[in-house]
């Protein structure tokens, strides 16, 4: 090994020791349970939908109402520093404690992991913007998004493909929840007693729900291509809202509500007990 190759070594050594901090661990532990949180209020609030409440059943709905307590602003800086962390602890994850690992895990981590971290710094953004007075629907900013594509000859096809992508991502979810999948990853000191079996049907509930909400959240993109009608597709929130007025649709945005608020609390449970 040269010496520029053992320094550069060095550095990566340090970098990852410093990810394996107490702070950044702590910070991530409390980004888990601020994005199981949001999982509680958004459950919540479809369930408010059901029953003909007003309301936005996505991330940026769910932190708008921690926004309105008086604590509002010291709240979402806090979320700002959980999410960042648990964002910057998900790039670690990534790249730095991958290096040992064969190429073939080092790029499925690459993306799993990469497109997590992504996520979650996008949401820390959304606590930063109304930790700063920028409020936005994110229904408009997805039919803005969906509207510029569509101004391109691509752009329906994009639309479709990022539908079916949510689509994989939801079944990935149901299937996860049925198998029992996330408990390869999560609780292992719980197995076997009554506490595991509880936590194990939050799971169970709690993934099905999230994903049959985004594989509804895929379609309206799929329907938004196929109609070249770029209002169709409004994201989480537009999916749960367009249930209401279907003949079942209330008794459904109940079961998906309940399932949120289910993954939520295995979430949360995640956050506290879960190997990091």
């Amino acid at each position: 090994m040269s010496d520029g190759e053992s320094t550069l070594s060095q550095a990566a050594d340090a970098v990852e020791e410093a990810s394996n901090h107490k702070v950044l661990d702590v910070l991530a532990r409390l980004g888990f349970a601020v994005m199981a949180l949001l999982h509680v209020i958004v459950g919540a609030i479809a369930v408010a939908i059901a029953f003909g409440q007003p309301g936005q059943a996505d991330a940026t709905g769910a932190i708008e109402q921690l926004a309105a307590n008086p604590w509002g602003p010291a709240v979402m800086w806090a979320c700002v520093a959980a999410c960042t962390g648990l964002s910057l602890w998900q790039a670690s994850e990534a790249t730095l404690r991958m290096r040992g690992e064969p190429r073939k895990e080092r790029v499925a981590k690459l993306v799993s992991s990469g497109f997590l971290a992504i996520a979650y710094g996008s949401v820390g953004l959304s606590f930063a913007g109304f930790a700063v007075g920028l409020r936005g629907d994110s229904g408009d900013s997805t039919r803005d998004f969906s509207a510029a594509l569509m101004g391109h000859p691509l752009g329906p096809w994009v639309l479709v493909a990022l539908g079916l992508t949510i689509i994989g991502i939801g079944v990935y979810f149901v299937v996860k929840g049925i198998t029992r999948g996330f408990k390869k990853e999560e609780l292992f000191h719980f197995n076997g007693t009554r506490r595991g079996r509880i936590v194990d049907s939050l799971g169970v509930v709690g993934h099905i729900a999230k994903g049959i909400a985004l594989g509804l959240t895929g379609l309206l993109f799929i329907i938004a291509a196929a109609k070249h009608s770029p209002e169709e597709s409004t994201g989480l929130d537009g999916s749960l809202q367009a249930l209401r007025e279907h003949p079942f649709g209330p008794y459904l945005l109940v079961a998906i509500g309940a399932g949120f608020i289910a993954y939520g609390i295995f979430a949360l449970i995640r956050a506290r007990f879960g190997h990091m």
